[in-house]
């Protein structure tokens, strides 16, 4: 009888040990799938880093900032209050005498400088305008897939359709460009019948400004003088 119970135990103890192994085996297939799938998922991860622009994070972070600002002013106006003014008080001392300083900063533009110039400034006037739309990016990179991120084999011709309001957006756009340039001074026409009264192109304008600002109270002397009634 010893020697049965001593057997059965003998055997139940190396059954206990297998079925111990087994799941030892078993953890170690888990978390062996489980570090398989984490590095499979970091390596698509920073593939994706790798394929966005330089500037991505900086325009995300502006993206942020400006959806919390949104977010502010929306609470401010439930509430009755200045949101400018509670900006202000959000501000250190510091903080607030460089708002100041670049509030009272002049233009830094000197104007017309050449066409290369212009155009970049007013590339940079356009995208100031747009607002990224995080829901239409994760839109647009969900359908398009790896063709998302621009690469030296890109041709740029996906099959992508401008929305109603952004073509609004730039038709307003344009239709204020040419408001604004239909306002500018054309040069003005030579008139050969008027009198000429200068010597160069310098002492022209100057006496345009003269007649300009001072034409209303000198008429009546010019005219005494042409009739030689001048006094």
């Amino acid at each position: 009888m010893a020697s049965k119970a001593g057997t059965s135990g003998k055997a139940s103890g190396k059954a206990s040990s297998k079925f111990a192994s087994l799941n030892k085996l078993r953890d170690l297939e888990l978390r062996m799938n489980e570090a398989r799938k984490l590095n499979h998922a970091e390596v698509v991860a920073e593939d994706e880093r790798k394929k966005r622009p330089q500037n991505f994070e900086a325009k995300r972070k502006r993206v942020e900032w400006e959806e919390e600002q949104d977010q502010k002013k929306k609470e401010c106006a439930k509430k009755g209050e200045d949101y400018d003014r509670v900006k202000l008080l959000e501000l250190g001392a510091d903080e607030a005498e460089k708002w100041e300083r670049k509030k009272k900063k002049k233009n830094p533009d000197q104007g017309f400088a050449d066409y290369e110039q212009a155009t970049f400034r007013q590339y940079q006037r356009l995208t100031k305008q747009i607002k990224a739309d995080p829901q239409e990016y994760e839109k647009q990179r969900d359908k398009l897939g790896e063709d998302f991120y621009a690469s030296s084999n890109t041709l740029g011709l996906h099959d992508h359709k401008d929305s109603d309001e952004a073509i609004d957006r730039m038709v307003g756009d344009l239709e204020k460009q040419i408001e604004k340039r239909s306002k500018y001074s054309r040069r003005r026409t030579f008139d050969e019948e008027a009198d000429i009264d200068y010597i160069n192109e310098r002492n022209m304008k100057f006496n345009q400004k003269l007649e300009r600002f001072y034409g209303k109270y000198t008429a009546e002397i010019k005219q005494n003088l042409e009739r030689g009634t001048a006094v």
